[in-house]
Parts: structure tokens; C-alpha cells; sequence
């Protein structure tokens, strides 16, 4: 069992989490699943976001978290405002990568309000690592309560103006993806980035199976991240990478990738 903050989850008839909230609004999971009927087509809160970028991948452990978390701050340094959703609900590490762990989540009268990084407020965050007690419990969901989860971060999140919005999913494909997919399927994708791996310079699992698939594919291939602990103890720090390791090997590589996102943007726009 995990405990979850003391925050306000939506109306007194709509509480889609199985929790103790003394209010009496507590659902099962069956219940859950059915009660999203009443979740409308299109949310106003992503009215205002101008692109959303999915960020998915096959399996764990390939840094698509990081990539999601060092793509947010490059788009920042481009001036932009960016919100990053973080729908991996087992494992959410953004809040302590961008050091606002501890922050909490707030309620406004469009929903609830994203934990807001750095001191220009540029980069919004909503991640269920901000509605745990305890940051190391274990989130053991069955799927329709993830489902109710992800769609109410969807809907009910007051992000207000983005030029994007990052989703940052689980690895793998689950329930949680298609969930995320038919939420957002009413607004406008601007497409989605899937990390792969190998990435070692020394290529000592082979090299070229992300080009492969993308050619497979017919989708654009962004590039290529080396592995740089440069980039690993920014986020370990909570420091923005790109400001702080310009010279690193990885940087070109991600601002490339930065970079194509931002020409795509404007192309679609």
C-alpha cells in the first residue's frame, strides 16, 4: 500500500484515486475505469499548449528520461516555455532530476497546478512522484487505476501557455500508452521521439540498429547521445546540463536534436 499527499485529486464525485481522502469519494479500481464516461473530448487546459511531443521507448534503462528532462532545458535555452508530463507512473525520477522533489502539488480553479523549476518559471512539472508521502514507495497499480491517473493528468493539469509539452512515458508498450495516446488524441501531436539503444562509443553492442529503424520506419533519425557522467551528475544534482557542461561530448547532440524538434515545430505550425 502507498500513501499518497493530502492533496485535493478533482470534484467530490470525480476522486479517481482508492484513497483515504475523508471525503467519501473513493472508487475501486472497476470503478474508476467507469466513471472516466464523463471525462470531455478535448481539455481546455491544453488549450493554450502549442505542440505535444511524446517521448516513448522499448524497454528501460535507455535515458529516455533524461533525454525528456535535457530536451525540456533545450528548449528552454531557445526561449521557450516547455511542460513536461510525467506518466511514468512506476518509476517518476524527473522531479529529482530537475531537484523539485520535494515541492507539492496545488489546486487552482482549472485544476491542479504544475510544479514550476528555476526562478523564470519557464519549464512546468507534473509527475505522481509529487503526490507520494514517502518518495520511495512503490506505486502497484492495476491498469485501470493508472489509466484514470493519466487521464486526469491529462485533463486537469492548468498548464497554461507552452510552446511544448513533453510526455515522458513508461518504457515499453502498455496500457499506459495507449491511455496517453486516446487522452491526447484530441489535440495536436507534433509527433514523438523513441530512444534506443545501443549509444556506447565503443559500440560494444554493435552499432546502427537506431538508423535501421528509423529507415525501416521512414521516420526521421535525430542522432545519436554518447554516454558522458557529465551528463549523468547534472541529473543526479539537479544542474542544468546544458549550461553547465557546453563542452561536453553529448551536448552537440542534443542541442542537434533540440534543434530538428524546433524546425519541425515551425514547419507544422
Amino acid at each position: 500500500m502507498i500513501h499518497l499527499k493530502q492533496t485535493c485529486w478533482g470534484s467530490e464525485s470525480h476522486c479517481h484515486l482508492s484513497r483515504a481522502c475523508g471525503r467519501g469519494c473513493c472508487l475501486s479500481a472497476e470503478e474508476t475505469d467507469a466513471s472516466l464516461s464523463f471525462l470531455p473530448e478535448r481539455s481546455t487546459n491544453l488549450l493554450g499548449v502549442r505542440h505535444i511531443l511524446l517521448v516513448l521507448s522499448g524497454k528501460g534503462g535507455v535515458g529516455k528520461s533524461t533525454l525528456s528532462t535535457e530536451l525540456a532545458l533545450a528548449l528552454r535555452h531557445h526561449g521557450h516555455r516547455v511542460g513536461i508530463l510525467d506518466v511514468d507512473l512506476c518509476g517518476p525520477s524527473i522531479p529529482r532530476m530537475l531537484r523539485v522533489q520535494d515541492r507539492a502539488v496545488h489546486q487552482c480553479d482549472s485544476g491542479w497546478v504544475p510544479v514550476f523549476v528555476g526562478q523564470d518559471r519557464a519549464v512546468a512539472l507534473m509527475s505522481i512522484g509529487f503526490l507520494l508521502e514517502r518518495p520511495d514507495d512503490a506505486v502497484v497499480w492495476r491498469g485501470p487505476k493508472k489509466n484514470a491517473l493519466i487521464k486526469q493528468f491529462v485533463t486537469d493539469v492548468a498548464w497554461g501557455d507552452l510552446d511544448f509539452l513533453i510526455v515522458d512515458t513508461p518504457p515499453g508498450t502498455s496500457d499506459e500508452h495507449i491511455s496517453t495516446v486516446e487522452a491526447l488524441r484530441p489535440h495536436r501531436l507534433l509527433g514523438a521521439i523513441l530512444v534506443t539503444t545501443p549509444q556506447e562509443c565503443t559500440n560494444i553492442f554493435s552499432k546502427g540498429g537506431g538508423e535501421e529503424l528509423a529507415k525501416h520506419a521512414g521516420v526521421p533519425f535525430l542522432g545519436c547521445v554518447p554516454l558522458d557522467p557529465q551528463l549523468s551528475q547534472s541529473l543526479e544534482e539537479g544542474k542544468d546540463f546544458i549550461q553547465e557542461f557546453p563542452k561536453s561530448s553529448a551536448f552537440p547532440a542534443l542541442a542537434h536534436i533540440a534543434q530538428q524538434i524546433l524546425d519541425t515545430s515551425q514547419q507544422s505550425s
